[in-house]
């Protein structure tokens, strides 16, 4: 069951950064992201590929979001 859908709270917790964070990278960056009705759910292996690729390279002053 290794493949299985996570949410946001999981995801900030396996990257260690905040949920504002993972948001502002969903609605700026393109972080891989899949919208489930009201929830948001990623793919552990898309989001991977995104930070290898530097998709989560911070943009503008400092390292603000992150835990």
């Amino acid at each position: 069951m290794e493949d299985r859908w996570l949410s946001i709270s999981e995801i900030c917790k396996y990257l260690g950064v905040s949920n504002d964070t993972v948001y502002k990278w969903i609605d700026r960056h393109g972080m891989p992201s899949h919208r489930m009705g009201r929830l948001w759910k990623f793919k552990k292996d898309e989001v991977d590929k995104w930070v290898k690729a530097g998709g989560a390279a911070m943009h503008g002053k400092g390292n603000q979001g992150l835990k």
